[in-house]
């Protein structure tokens, strides 16, 4: 398992599910728009601190955002926006 690769599937598919771009992401998170591009993208590495700090902007546990395959029932999210994650994820909702 590649968790770069999959960390930065999560991340994007998150974002976009919530309808942000990485523009209003990064600076929820406190970070810059080309570090979470990068991360996107597979060209970085993330401390623990940074995935701590994501996970958080996305209302979500940090081991959901490095998870391989997870269920939308099982997802830390507002209920608003668990059917986007589903349909991001091209998972049933739950």
């Amino acid at each position: 398992m590649d968790i770069i690769k999959v960390f930065g599937d999560n991340l994007k598919k998150y974002r976009t599910a919530m309808g942000i771009s990485q523009e209003a992401f990064a600076e929820k998170c406190g970070m810059h728009r080309t570090y979470i591009s990068a991360i996107e993208c597979y060209r970085r590495s993330i401390s623990l601190e940074n995935i701590q700090r994501i996970a958080d902007a996305l209302e979500i546990q940090p081991k959901t955002a490095a998870a391989r395959r997870f269920f939308v029932r099982n997802a830390f999210l507002r209920p608003g926006i668990i059917k986007k994650v589903a349909s991001a994820l091209d998972f049933p909702y739950l």
